[in-house]
């Protein structure tokens, strides 16, 4: 396949190795926790970008929840520090879910 580039076009693709091999090599230097906590605050985010939609995508956020409380249980007493900080996250995302939900379950006001 390297052949079919031209000589720019596969020294762009050895800057581009070299580059994500020095992401790998300084991802390689941070603890785990950090990362996952990370990716558990990336399932927060996307429950609330969908609990935020109009009209709210209900289904969606409930399967990020789901995720983020499932990775949160699976690792738990592994996190570090930062493991208090994503079990309220985790709170306070389920009870904006129940929020909405029961605000999209009320009848709309009937006109006087």
């Amino acid at each position: 396949m390297a052949d079919d580039l031209t000589p720019e076009q596969q020294a762009e693709a050895q800057q581009i190795a070299a580059e994500m091999q020095q992401v790998r090599e300084q991802l390689s230097q941070v603890p785990a926790a950090v990362v996952i906590a990370n990716h558990a605050m990336g399932c927060y985010e996307l429950a609330a970008i969908h609990l935020s939609n109009e009209p709210p995508k209900l289904d969606e956020a409930q399967l990020a929840i789901d995720a983020f409380g499932a990775l949160l249980d699976t690792v738990k007493g592994r996190l570090g520090p930062d493991e208090a900080t994503l079990q309220d996250a985790l709170g306070q995302i389920r009870l904006a879910f129940v929020q909405v939900k029961a605000a999209m379950d009320q009848p709309p006001p009937s006109d006087p």
